[in-house]
């Protein structure tokens, strides 16, 4: 077992979960050739296999009582640390879902949880526009309130599971005017009159993203999401429970990268010695784990910030600083591990079909998603300010 796992943040049965699902990714062979056939694969297995029960809440099928963040993070640095694709089909059954579970009635946490949890459904959650990314509350998408529900219309982009997803938790102006609190969530079924998800994105590292485009998309009032005009607050709640997992995500490429440096570093010989002998590479390495550690420990504070002191009331500034915190270090310091593991393999690291080339390129992206870098120093220069370091 992974040393880190016994550090006093996690409990016992968080470090068992690590163990069972470590030894689980290793009997898995998934071709990922083509991005959208293989999300679906493992969809399929992470249901079938149980792991997907830590994306909801036990009553409706989950593994613990509620959301647990060190689960979260448990799961999705293992399993990145495998197949960066596989963190990314279990990390959006949980995004897309997620607004289910904090404000979802009844009736739509029994429709659609379940089935998310046994990988029966996928999910996906649309907030980003083209002119509306960082700034949610610039988003142009309108509800217009109709006698007996809404009509949608506008369009979302970079949306996960586009174009595959069996719901999508989107996020439209209720009221044009009142800026970030005139924002609501629905649940629109795909496919759905009015809803156009059939325009793929193709980015640097292969992942199943969608335009949406929502062209008098009639929705029943049932499809509201919470309260009218709550979005906004769903939507920041949503992405606060799983910020700290996109940085557990990218320790999990970072070790595997880490890994990969030092196997190499071992078996590489020149100049009549393994490279690991010279004291520029011992040095480079200990830059390497000092990076990953540091964001490591940020990381599962957070995590162990949100489940053991929640993230309501006066405990929630607290959180979404550590949090911020945790996704800042954790992205950035990633990044600087793996680009010193591919430069240690020189032209070896670059080549197509290399872990580290594709690394290189799983890794960019998460610096950008669920609230950027710069988005994040924002946050906690803001809370530095207001006396909360």
């Amino acid at each position: 077992m992974s040393a880190h796992w016994s550090l006093p943040f996690f409990e016992a049965h968080h470090a068992q979960l690590a163990l069972e699902l470590d030894a689980w990714m290793q009997d898995q062979v998934v071709d990922e050739s083509d991005d959208r056939a293989a999300c679906r694969e493992w969809v399929k297995r992470l249901g079938q296999a149980g792991w997907l029960r830590y994306c909801v809440p036990a009553l409706h099928g989950g593994a613990l009582p509620q959301l647990d963040s060190r689960a979260l993070v448990v799961i999705r640095e293992t399993l990145s640390r495998y197949s960066p694709l596989a963190d990314f089909a279990f990390a959006m059954q949980g995004l897309g879902s997620g607004a289910i579970t904090l404000a979802g009635s009844d009736a739509q946490q029994a429709r659609y949880l379940p089935a998310v949890s046994q990988g029966e459904m996928i999910a996906a959650f649309a907030l980003s526009e083209p002119q509306a990314g960082s700034d949610v509350a610039g988003m142009q998408t309108i509800a217009a309130t109709l006698e007996q529900g809404f009509v949608l219309n506008g369009e979302k982009t970079w949306i996960s599971n586009g174009g595959m997803a069996s719901f999508y938790v989107v996020f439209a102006k209720t009221d044009a005017e009142a800026g970030a609190r005139g924002i609501s969530a629905f649940i629109v079924d795909a496919p759905h009159a009015g809803l156009d998800d059939s325009h793929h994105l193709q980015v640097m590292s292969p992942h199943p993203l969608a335009s949406l485009k929502f062209a008098h998309c009639q929705l029943g009032s049932e499809a509201l999401l919470g309260d009218l005009n709550g979005g906004f607050k769903i939507a920041m709640r949503t992405l606060d429970i799983f910020r700290a997992s996109v940085a557990a995500a990218a320790l999990g490429m970072a070790r595997r990268g880490l890994h990969e440096a030092v196997q190499y570093a071992k078996a590489r010989r020149m100049f009549g010695q393994t490279l690991a002998d010279f004291q520029l590479t011992q040095a480079r390495l200990g830059d390497m784990a000092a990076l990953l550690e540091s964001g490591a420990l940020l990381t599962y504070r957070a995590a162990w910030l949100r489940d053991t002191h929640g993230s309501d009331g006066a405990q929630a500034a607290a959180y979404t600083q550590a949090a911020a915190m945790a996704k800042l270090t954790a992205t950035e310091n990633a990044s600087k591990v793996i680009d010193m593991a591919l430069q240690m393999h020189g032209g070896t690291g670059v080549m197509v079909g290399h872990k580290l080339e594709s690394l290189y390129r799983d890794i960019r992206a998460l610096r950008i998603y669920e609230g950027a870098s710069e988005v994040q120093q924002l946050i906690i220069g803001k809370s530095v300010l207001k006396g909360l370091a």
